[in-house]
């Protein structure tokens, strides 16, 4: 095959699918289907159809912090381990709060509940995520401490199949399914900004007096106003006067200065679990006496998240009873 025969048949496959008479089958769903549902299909450039499935319910990952710098500062068979250990312990919590593994990519794990009590199941999740990540994993891997970051949203997601259906001893790489819809995108957002350092950075400040006029009458000493003036446009309000190269302010009532340091958050530290607004109001309504909302173990904090306009809830709540003796 040339490359002009590829061109042309990618062309004509890409202009079959994106074209009016392309169907997309939707079946609503209740439950988190599997690979081999048979409602979900490939895309039949014959029958210009494809079939897929739709949930509403809540998604969650979870992955490990600073990954890089494992890998970096340990041999790859200490770090296979780790992954191993990690995915293992996290999928026994999902299984155990009634979640499904949708998808498991290095040291980030996929989580998708069915329905029927997802808000719960999504919470009590993190929650125990969160507990064996910091006291189950840490107490056997000491050279370094494992820290993780957990997000969590709830809305509509579209289970399908994508690319062609191949035999063999490829056919495993193209079972998984192909998971669409907002949810994952904040959620996987969440879980990148969850359990981080605060980023931050310092810079100079002005503190300038300057002299008030009341009834034209000059005030001194502490009856000057001060003012904070940024570095830099405090310099842009000095000239040098031309015949004794004295430095002037533009500001005639001018009399004093002195310099100091201010520190603006970049972004906060946070917590290792975050959940959008949607979560956390499903659980509060469905468990209103529980621990978790009656001792506020998650809080609303200030964080831009992109994509997504709502309410962010943190919080480090683990179980009692899942910490080693």
């Amino acid at each position: 095959m040339s490359q002009k025969d590829l061109r042309d048949e990618i062309n004509e496959e890409v202009s079959t699918i994106l074209g009016k008479d392309f169907q997309i089958d939707v079946t609503t769903t209740t439950t988190v289907p599997h690979s081999s549902d048979g409602s979900i299909t490939f895309p039949n450039l014959d029958t210009k159809r494809q079939g897929a499935k739709l949930i509403e319910t809540c998604v969650l990952y979870i992955d490990i912090r600073r990954s890089t710098a494992l890998n970096f500062s340990h041999k790859q068979q200490t770090v296979a381990k780790l992954y191993s250990a990690f995915v293992r312990a996290m999928t026994r919590c999902a299984r155990f709060y009634k979640g499904h593994v949708r998808g498991i990519i290095g040291d980030r794990v996929m989580v998708i509940f069915d329905q029927k009590d997802c808000f719960s199941n999504a919470v009590h999740c993190a929650i125990a995520m969160n507990t064996v990540s910091q006291h189950i994993l840490n107490k056997h891997f000491t050279r370094n401490e494992v820290e993780c970051g957990i997000g969590i949203d709830y809305g509509t997601m579209l289970a399908t199949k994508t690319g062609v259906r191949r035999k063999g001893v490829e056919q495993n790489n193209y079972r998984n399914l192909v998971w669409l819809g907002r949810p994952a995108n904040v959620a996987s957002k969440l879980t990148d900004m969850a359990n981080k350092p605060e980023e931050s950075f310092k810079y100079p400040i002005v503190e300038a007096g300057f002299e008030q006029r009341n009834f034209g009458i000059l005030a001194t000493g502490p009856d000057w106003k001060w003012r904070e003036i940024y570095a830099t446009d405090f310099v842009q309000q000095l000239t040098v006067e031309p015949l004794t190269h004295k430095m002037l302010h533009n500001d005639p009532t001018f009399r004093s200065m002195f310099t100091s340091e201010r520190t603006h958050v970049r972004i906060p530290k946070t917590k290792p679990i975050l959940m959008t607004e949607a979560v956390w109001s499903g659980y509060k309504a469905a468990n209103p006496t529980s621990v978790v909302v009656t001792n506020k173990l998650f809080t609303e904090i200030t964080l831009s998240v992109p994509a997504y306009r709502g309410k962010v809830l943190a919080g480090d709540p683990f179980y009692p009873d899942l910490k080693p003796e």
